[in-house]
């Protein structure tokens, strides 16, 4: 059998750029583990070296570019015979527009294939950039559409999961529906040798930015309270290669969220790893993800007004976290056993694997 994956395109400050590489690789050797003689390609597509939309985490019309020649491909190894029955395709974004023609010629050509689909967001999500969108109804069909085209959709969390089953009137124990964790074994190695670096009175906003869901203004106002004892810093306002930023996750004491939006938080577990104190609120994926030690109380930055409410208590709050960095009175490890199922592909490698 052959696995194509169309993977998304490798911005090099994104975790894309890891998952070209890190994907096929996990993949073979799970099937060498299973028993399972397989072969393991990727689809890329036309990449364009610009940046992405601001506050997005792709460019939104790079990014059709790219899936369409990735789809460009596709046809082409169905017109030569490459595809064959019972190979699987790997979507990487579940978001693709490709995927309902992989499912055409599927069975128009009489090719029986499996296609699974990777969630990360959609109209589904009120605070996505769709779910913000006026006309939604259009992306609400697009996604239902998308749903009944992959035999497998795959959401980070099980938090994803009954958000998108709300919307679609659907049951989180649809056959079709899986929560696995995402393919990000790799991360743990990358972050180590950081791990030395000595800590410094630094918290990190480790989020896009201009991305209203991310609410930086909280961050900006907070800082004012710490002002001349802790520096806050905003890491992407300022460009920085992938060494320069996991340096700094390793300095900081603390790593920031109030975000509104969120599949993972991959920049909160990366600080984790680097040694640095996750303080996130109660809500989203977060809830299922951290020990309620490090959460705070979703209330508190539910909106800007909500903040400015219980600022008193979230700066009370953060002055306690930021005494017991001080003090090495941080356990981060049973923080990290559990966030470690959320960064691991394995079960969505027994997925690929798994006979339908």
């Amino acid at each position: 059998m052959r696995i194509w994956i169309l993977p998304i395109e490798a911005h090099p400050h994104r975790y894309t750029c890891e998952w070209v590489g890190e994907v096929p690789k996990r993949l073979r050797r799970a099937a060498k583990r299973s028993g399972v003689l397989a072969q393991v390609r990727n689809i890329k597509g036309t990449l364009l070296r610009q940046g992405t939309t601001p506050g997005a985490f792709l460019n939104f019309a790079a990014t059709n570019i790219y899936k369409s020649t990735q789809l460009a491909k596709v046809a082409e190894l169905f017109n030569s015979g490459w595809v064959q029955p019972d190979d699987v395709f790997l979507v990487t974004d579940a978001w693709h527009p490709g995927a309902p023609q992989i499912r055409y010629m599927s069975e128009l050509l009489e090719v029986p294939v499996r296609i699974i689909g990777l969630w990360h967001a959609g109209s589904y999500d009120p605070n996505d950039f769709l779910g913000r969108i006026a006309r939604r109804q259009w992306a609400h069909r697009m996604e239902q559409a998308l749903f009944d085209t992959y035999d497998l959709n795959v959401f980070a969390t099980r938090y994803h999961v009954e958000l998108f089953c709300n919307v679609f009137d659907l049951s989180p124990e649809d056959r079709r529906i899986a929560q696995c964790g995402w393919p990000m074994e790799y991360l743990p190695r990358l972050l180590e040798p950081y791990r030395g670096v000595p800590k410094r009175n630094l918290v990190l906003f480790p989020h896009r930015v201009p991305a209203p869901e991310k609410q930086v203004k909280i961050f900006d106002d907070l800082a004012t309270e710490f002002r001349g004892e802790w520096e806050f810093l905003v890491c992407q306002r300022t460009p920085l290669a992938k060494d320069a930023y996991h340096r700094l996750l390793a300095e900081a004491r603390v790593v920031f969220s109030c975000s509104l939006q969120e599949t993972l938080g991959i920049g909160c577990y990366e600080g984790v790893l680097a040694g640095a104190v996750p303080v996130v609120p109660d809500r989203l994926s977060y809830t299922e993800m951290y020990p309620e030690e490090f959460r705070y109380p979703s209330a508190w930055t539910a909106s800007w007004e909500a903040y400015q409410q219980h600022k008193p208590l979230l700066v009370a709050h953060l002055r306690k976290v930021l005494a017991s960095t001080l003090k090495g009175g941080v356990n981060l490890q049973p923080c990290r056993q559990q966030l470690t199922p959320f960064f691991s592909g394995e079960a969505l490698y027994t997925k690929v694997f798994e006979k339908p």
